[in-house]
């Protein structure tokens, strides 16, 4: 699942709306919008995503926040280290073996580092 398909799922759920009834709603399929949700699609298109805050009728910062998650949230990433230090493509190639064996607290704990790094580098 990616952070904007479980945001989608919580909304969804928090306001009692089935998934066929979005799908209908911002014009996808009940297929498609299962598997943005369950991680099987890409980040949405920009399009795509202002139908789904205009379904949802969200604020600002609530909008904001999708588009955040939806810039976050493509299942295939690749990275490109050529021309950084060696470090950073032992980095990418340690994080593509191992994530999967993380925890949920694990993967929050190096969010939080790496986001720290990197505002203060």
């Amino acid at each position: 699942m990616t952070p904007l398909g479980a945001k989608l799922r919580e909304m969804r759920a928090q306001r009692g709306v089935a998934l066929k009834d979005m799908a209908d709603a911002i014009g996808v399929s009940p297929a498609y919008l299962s598997a943005l949700e369950h991680g099987h699609r890409g980040k949405p298109t920009w399009l795509l995503l202002q139908r789904m805050i205009q379904f949802f009728n969200v604020i600002w910062d609530d909008a904001e926040e999708l588009q955040r998650l939806a810039d976050l949230s493509d299942p295939r990433v690749a990275v490109h280290t050529a021309g950084m230090a060696p470090e950073a493509t032992e980095l990418a190639n340690r994080l593509s073996q191992k994530i999967g064996a993380l925890g949920a607290e694990d993967l929050k704990a190096l969010i939080e580092e790496l986001t720290q790094r990197a505002e203060n580098g």
